[in-house]
């Protein structure tokens, strides 16, 4: 075979393999990627869906060049999905846990939380800044803490909920639920996402009587992740890491 022939062939295969790539890359379903109610990161404000984290993830894929498409989902359906071998599937803003890691493969971090704050009954505020740290607020039996069950915290304030002698209250709501039963009294404080906090203080009059509270030993604020499915691939993975990456790494809280 003359040189001129065998370059044409080589010319042909290497177009003809690019066009199957395309085809199969064309041929594949978007990626479903479940998002929760979690403002201001990620929520429906009359009907249309909002949220900085949102916004960010949605550039990421787009800047990765992976189709998606975003759904709202409860937190309880979409680590159910993933218990349960979800495919195709990843979502967002989760702290990168060792027995989320059975279910899940994680990103690079998208965004740093700010420490997680304390807020505070009106009814037991004197009791609560009669402790000087988190350490010994956590180890007053005559306090009531107030959790949103399931959720986690971060594993150092995990770590620590889970040696507290303070009587636990836990609801499956949301926090801003817990929020309104502080306001009313029906707990003495609780562990809260400043950013959270932020936002629903702004948003609720009636929570305007919480009082927000500080403690030196306050754990740092966790690293959140997009979560995907065990068999999304390798360059996908690596493809929204360099995205995450070229877009700034990851966003912080004040």
């Amino acid at each position: 075979m003359a040189a001129n022939q065998l370059t044409h062939l080589m010319q042909f295969c290497a177009a003809a393999a690019s066009i199957g790539l395309a085809a199969r890359a064309a041929a594949s379903p978007p990626v479903t990627v479940a998002w929760r109610d979690k403002p201001p990161y990620h929520y429906t404000e009359n009907g249309e869906a909002k949220g900085f984290l949102l916004q960010r993830t949605q550039e990421v894929f787009a800047r990765a060049g992976i189709e998606a498409r975003f759904v709202n989902e409860p937190q309880k359906r979409i680590w159910a999905n993933f218990a349960h071998g979800a495919t195709n599937y990843c979502s967002i803003s989760w702290y990168d846990l060792p027995e989320r890691q059975r279910m899940a493969q994680f990103s690079t971090a998208i965004h740093i939380d700010a420490p997680h704050t304390v807020l505070v009954s009106p009814v037991a505020v004197a009791q609560v800044k009669a402790h000087p740290t988190l350490a010994s607020l956590l180890a007053d039996p005559s306090l009531t803490l107030a959790l949103v069950d399931g959720v986690s915290y971060g594993p150092e304030l995990d770590a620590m909920i889970a040696r507290s002698a303070n009587q636990v209250m836990r609801r499956t709501v949301e926090a801003t639920n817990i929020m309104r039963m502080l306001a009313v009294g029906r707990a003495s404080f609780m562990f809260a996402d400043r950013a959270d906090w932020d936002f629903y203080r702004q948003h609720e009059p009636s929570l305007h009587v919480v009082v927000q509270h500080e403690f030196p030993d306050l754990p740092p604020g966790q690293k959140r992740h997009i979560a995907c499915s065990k068999d999304i691939s390798a360059d996908v993975m690596g493809r929204l890491n360099a995205a995450i990456t070229a877009s700034g790494g990851p966003s912080s809280s004040k």
